[in-house]
Order: C-alpha cells, then structure tokens, then sequence
C-alpha cells in the first residue's frame, strides 16, 4: 500500500474511509456482510491507484474543454471529459469541474463491479455517487452552507429514478467559484454530470461589478489553478431581497436550461438565506423543505 493513502473503517463500523491527498471519500454500502465486505475491498484496491492517474494527466485536465478534445487515457479522466463536454462550446469550463464527482463514481463502479449490493454511495466531499437495486431509495439531506451546514431539506432519490448523482458547488466550498451561491445543489444521471452543473449553475448565480463582493484572480491564491487569472469571490456582503432575486434568478434561468437540455433533472439554489428550486418533478425526487429559508419552484 502507498504510505501516503489511509483507507479505514470510520469508528461506526460501517462506513470505510479513503484519503489520498486531495481526494477524501466516505463510502457506505448494504447488503449481505459478504458483499459489502467484497465492495469495501474493491473499493480499497481501486483507490490506490486513482491519484496517480489524475495527476499523469493532470496537464490536460486543466485546459479549458474543447467540443471535439482527445480522449484522454484514464477512464476517471474520461469520466471528467463526458461531463464538461457539452457545456465546451458556451462557456469556460475545464474537466476539473467534474473531478470530485468522477473519482466517486469511478469507485462505485468498482464496487458494484465486485458486490451484489441493495444500496451503496460514495461521498467525495459533498458531491456523491449512489447504487440503488430495484424497490431501494435514499434519502439525502440538502444543506445551505457547506462551511456551515445547516440542513435545509431533504431529497428521496427511488431506484426507479434516473438520479444516481448529486453534486454541490459555491463559493463558500472548497473549490473556487466565478458566483455568489452560498450553495447549488444538482441532481443528475451522474455524479461527474451534477458536479460539472453544479459548477456551471453555481457560476451563473452572480451580481457582476457588485461593489459588495470582492474577488480575486485564482491564480494568486492558488498558482496551478485552472482558473488562470479568472476572478474568484472571496466574500459577499449582505445583499439586499432585491439583489439576492436578481442573482438567484440568473442562476435558475441557466439551471432551467440545462434541464430543458436533459443535463439535470433538478437543482436547488441559496444564497443568504434564500433558495430557489429548478426542477420537481416525480423523476427527479421529491424535495421536502423545512422552514429555513423560503422556497420558489420554477
């Protein structure tokens, strides 16, 4: 085993731990003790050698996405180049947009590959990959600060939907973002689909020149950004009702696109105590808020 990977059972005694320098997932599988330990173990070997992978073609991964781009090599960087593709021609975008949630998904893929399993995710951070057998659901609490998380609602995601993908984005997250969202949460075909949406929509909630909001370019706070010299927010001051309608709804205009284009199936979007909802048909899930917060469906 590589020194530098750490792969343990959390002290539940359910949940296995993966950690590899940046990429840090919670896995949870169910079904007969046998097959999951199968699936744990799966798991475990294929991880090993995902980082490695990534980083021998990270020169690539960090261009900007190009409609008719090469195939690149690794099947987790393929995964990551599927997934931006279609937004390549509109917007910037780089196939790192879609790393968290390939990574997740290539190890369920593992999993199911090795185990007979009812029920299975991996949670890369926030964006997760899930393993539904017929009749099985989850459901998966929505939070509105990732730095802070306060569970706003949740989502119940049925074996006989097509979701096997949720994703979240923002600039309070770990990754840099061109928007405001405190939080945009996807639902998609795919983990690497809703991460690269995620990104996409979350970008899209924005008040550009807004005196209140201060970015700087990625590359000074972080030199080998694929972002380049892109702005990235670093803060946001409070806003008026106003301000927050104008940049949630730019944020859902674009989330109702990429639904209208099959790219997701729902989304919701917070910013300051807000959230605007894209998408809520059966297909999707059933999104059950609480009162934080006030709700508006597309």
């Amino acid at each position: 085993m590589k020194p530098r990977a750490r792969i343990r059972l959390l002290p539940d005694g359910r949940r296995l731990h993966l950690h590899d320098g940046p990429i840090d997932l919670v896995i949870e599988a169910f079904g007969a003790p046998s097959e999951v330990e199968a699936s744990y173990r799966a798991a475990s070997e294929r991880f090993l050698t995902v980082l490695d992978e990534l980083c021998g073609e990270l020169k690539f991964l960090r261009q900007p996405a190009e409609a008719n781009a090469a195939s690149p090599q690794g099947s987790v960087a393929r995964r990551m180049v599927n997934a931006v593709s279609p937004y390549a021609s509109a917007v910037f975008i780089t196939p790192m947009a879609a790393v968290a949630g390939a990574v997740a998904e290539e190890i369920l893929g593992s999993m199911t590959h090795a185990a007979e399993l009812a029920r299975a995710y991996v949670n890369n951070g926030g964006d997760i990959a899930l393993h539904l057998a017929p009749g099985e659901k989850f459901v998966v609490g929505m939070v509105d600060r990732p730095e802070c998380p306060s569970l706003f609602g949740t989502t119940t995601i049925r074996s006989d939907h097509r979701v096997r993908g949720i994703a979240t984005s923002g600039w309070r997250g770990r990754s840099f973002s061109l928007g405001i969202a405190d939080a945009v949460t996807v639902l998609a075909d795919n983990a690497a689909m809703a991460d690269a949406a995620a990104t996409i929509i979350a970008n899209a909630v924005n008040l550009p020149g807004h005196s209140k909001i201060k970015r700087v370019a990625a590359c000074e706070l972080a030199p080998d950004s694929d972002l380049g010299e892109l702005m990235v927010t670093q803060s946001v001051g409070e806003l008026s009702p106003d301000e927050i309608h104008d940049a949630l709804s730019a944020g859902l205009r674009n989330a109702e696109q990429l639904r209208s284009e099959g790219l997701i199936w729902s989304a919701a979007l917070t910013l300051q105590g807000e959230t605007y909802i894209s998408g809520q048909e059966r297909s999707a899930g059933t999104l059950n808020t609480s009162s934080h917060g006030s709700l508006i469906h597309a």
